[in-house]
């Protein structure tokens, strides 16, 4: 039987009473158009606002003369150029790469698992990436002459050994259909891996300061190295997560309504967590731990454009695209010269954020 159930029969089960189609594609395209102009405006801000000042139509001028058969004069002088296209883009870039990431891998895992308060980290993610980069730091080799650096690469593998280990666990239990068994197994397996992270870090104690540096996230780019090493993994995984938002929207009812409108739900909630996993042990990679994007994200969408995953999923992407590169802005800014870590950014609004959601969650709850 098909994974993929009729429209008419999932919305006549998910929402009875709702309108005319008309009226959701109108909504859809209102608020695409909203997050794509709220994206466009802190790529802008991302790319204009920064210690050396930079004119926004020398920045205009310089993007239209890289076309083609166009040539529009220097825009900028040589040095502003290479601000412009060795520093500035790239970061901006990588930001939008990050931040999107996180934030449609955050929706989909509250889709996946019923649970408003599920985000990127919830499987072991953060506590495998954190254990794989506390040891590239404190025992990796020399890996300057590689052509990738060591601690994303570990980073990636401590990410994906953590989730996997969850799943193992969760699946062990033999309750293979109770989301709520895996999450608990990844907490468990968090608690384990951080413990390991903590014993490293106190045999090698010289390596504190960029250890905390990592965990704490940032941004700093290498050129367009950090942009090229993660963006296939981001595009796989939200092309795969784009395209079962219509059936996180079915298991919305219940593993037991959704397969009986012919939805495996065991090889779809396998297939989600795969990719969202999978792009946020990319990001985690290269950023460090950026908390509070795929949580914030999802749910300001949610409250203003409705919770069907059909809206929800490319919105977060967008939406979380231009959160964390406004959020760089304000890091490095903020304190100029000096340079906050992002993740306190991020965490110093999620924080209350999050609060306000657990409170809400409690009370529809009662």
């Amino acid at each position: 039987m098909s994974d993929r159930p009729t429209r008419t029969t999932v919305e006549a089960i998910i929402r009875p009473d709702a309108p005319a189609e008309p009226a959701p594609s109108r909504l859809r395209r209102r608020w695409f158009a909203v997050a794509v102009g709220a994206l466009g405006g802190a790529l802008a801000l991302g790319v204009l606002v920064g210690p050396a000042s930079l004119s926004a139509w020398g920045v205009v001028t310089e993007m239209i003369s890289t076309l083609p058969g166009v040539d529009m004069g220097p825009g900028l002088t040589d040095r502003q150029a290479d601000i412009l296209w060795k520093i500035r883009m790239p970061r901006v870039v990588l930001g939008a790469l990050v931040g999107g990431m996180l934030a449609i891998s955050g929706a989909a895992y509250q889709g996946v698992f019923r649970n408003p308060l599920a985000d990127p980290y919830l499987l072991g993610v953060a506590a495998g990436a954190g254990l794989g980069a506390t040891l590239a730091i404190a025992y990796g080799p020399d890996s300057s002459a590689w052509p990738v650096d060591a601690l994303p690469m570990f980073a990636f593998v401590g990410a994906f050994v953590g989730v996997t280990a969850a799943w193992i666990l969760g699946h062990a239990s033999g309750s293979q259909r109770n989301a709520a068994t895996l999450i608990l197994a990844g907490v468990a397996v968090a608690a384990f891996l951080t413990a390991l992270q903590t014993y490293v870090q106190q045999r090698e104690a010289e390596t504190l300061r960029q250890v905390y540096s990592w965990i704490l996230g940032r941004l700093a780019t290498s050129g367009w190295h950090e942009v090229l090493l993660i963006l296939p993994y981001v595009v796989v995984s939200t092309v795969a997560i784009l395209l079962h938002r219509r059936l996180l929207d079915v298991l919305a009812v219940g593993d037991d309504e959704a397969d009986t409108l012919g939805v495996r739900t065991e090889r779809v909630r396998l297939v989600v967590v795969a990719a969202a996993t999978l792009g946020t042990a990319a990001a985690v990679a290269v950023s460090g731990l950026i908390g509070f994007v795929g949580i914030i994200v999802p749910h300001a969408v949610r409250l203003v454009a409705g919770t069907s995953y059909r809206i929800v999923l490319p919105l977060s992407l967008l939406g979380g695209a231009a959160f964390l590169v406004t959020a760089d802005v304000v890091a490095r800014t903020i304190s100029s010269p000096a340079e906050l870590p992002i993740g306190v950014i991020t965490a110093f609004l999620g924080a209350p954020f999050f609060a306000v959601v657990l409170h809400t969650s409690r009370k529809l709850a009662r």
